[in-house]
């Protein structure tokens, strides 16, 4: 089976430019070329890791990456996807997350010499002259043509700043930089991204008469639509001091039996024939699948004895046993009112839920049970429960649903 075959199978592939050619070019091998990640958080999410497997399967076939670090463009934002103009960072704050990002990707693709190029948009586009850029540049782009694009119809009635308006024309200029450094002959990226690829490819062919690819992938959406990667706490993310190997492993335990299949093809190395036969399975085979996935993502993105430990954690808390292992909070003194806290603050406290109304909403439809370390959990049904001062001492465990627990102790 070739590359592209495999990319195909696995659902992977969404649009191209010259298909023949693509194909040609992913199967041959030896190919440079390049996804870009703009650098607006101190980590990598979910969506990040999908692009990551990418690289990694056109590593393992003979291909050269380049992971464009976005440290001029995120000084612009992208507005794709986006109903309000993103935050604006500085330059300090852009190149400590884009660090973070290499820390991380590090652990997923080989960044050792000769196997990828690693290279950021700030070393070019913070040095451009605006008026040669206009000129040079500019003159390759229709502002009617542009916008036509999703990304920008969907901010004309509320409004589109026009730092947020020269995005597309930043990274197309990335695509025409990438040849001249490197030969790069392709872009990478999410289906969002497929008009500022379309223009990319369309610069580098106007100003070197040359033709350059560009592929776009499915996104990771849930069977109704809506995009996987986050939780009522926030995106999950890469780093494991922001979503724990054990959180990271329990949301991809806890995927809709409609979305495993896909998850399992999308994002794992198993081979496509082995997903493609658990596509039969039914009722408690899915949760073996699940777990399969969970195992093999957190074993990915965190380390096999990371994805062990958490297997072994929600296996222990299912079955009834103690997990030291478990995401936890440690209260403080100053956390409590006089020798005790109230069940709706220490919900919000552990971000269990985002509010204090999330919480009381919680409780009245009975999804809130609480071990104060009798080893049986009992549901909590008073709002106005007082946890006090000694029983946090010892330590307590709340278990949010069926799937969701979450160790408290007092600290000090």
């Amino acid at each position: 089976m070739t590359l592209f075959e495999e990319l195909r199978r696995r659902g992977l592939i969404a649009q191209m430019t010259h298909p023949q050619e693509i194909e040609k070019r992913i199967n041959e091998g030896g190919m440079v070329f390049y996804i870009g990640f703009d650098a607006t958080a101190d980590s990598l999410h979910v969506g990040h890791f999908l692009q990551l497997t990418i690289i990694k399967r056109m590593q393992q076939a003979g291909h050269m990456p380049i992971l464009l670090l976005g440290t001029g463009t995120t000084m612009v934002g992208d507005p794709t996807g986006r109903t309000d103009m993103r935050q604006m960072l500085s330059v300090e704050e852009i190149n400590y997350n884009a660090d973070r990002f290499l820390e991380q990707m590090g652990r997923i693709v080989d960044l050792s010499p000769g196997k990828a190029i690693v290279a950021r948009n700030g070393d070019w586009l913070m040095n451009l002259n605006y008026i040669q850029l206009l000129r040079d540049v500019g003159v390759h782009f229709s502002v009617n043509k542009m916008l036509s694009y999703d990304c920008f119809k969907s901010r004309w009635e509320r409004g589109l700043s026009f730092i947020e308006f020269n995005y597309m024309i930043m990274q197309s200029y990335d695509f025409l930089e990438l040849y001249r450094r490197y030969g790069c002959e392709m872009q990478f990226g999410g289906n969002d991204q497929w008009s500022n690829i379309l223009q990319g490819v369309d610069l580098v062919r106007r100003v070197e008469q040359k033709d350059v690819y560009g592929m776009t992938f499915t996104l990771l959406t849930t069977k109704e639509g809506k995009k996987m990667g986050k939780t009522a706490k926030g995106a999950i993310w890469l780093d494991p001091n922001k979503t724990s190997p054990y959180e990271f492993f329990q949301y991809w335990r806890n995927v809709d039996d409609a979305d495993v299949i896909n998850c399992l093809k999308m994002l794992t190395f198993i081979p496509i024939e082995e997903i493609e036969e658990m596509e039969k399975w039914e009722g408690s085979q899915l949760n073996k699948a699940k777990e399969i996935l969970a195992w093999e993502l957190t074993k990915d993105v965190h380390s096999k004895e990371a994805a062990d430990e958490a297997l072994k954690t929600a296996r222990s808390l299912f079955g009834g046993g103690d997990a030291e292992n478990m995401p936890s909070t440690a209260v403080t003194a100053a956390d409590l009112t006089g020798d005790a806290i109230n069940i709706l603050d220490l919900l919000t406290l552990t971000k269990l839920c985002p509010s204090k109304a999330e919480a009381r909403r919680l409780i009245q439809q009975k999804g809130v049970s609480m071990d104060a370390g009798t080893g049986e959990y009992a549901p909590v049904t008073d709002i106005g429960l007082m946890i006090s001062k000694g029983a946090l001492a010892d330590g307590i465990i709340l278990k949010k649903g069926k799937k969701v627990f979450h160790r408290v102790k007092l600290e000090g």
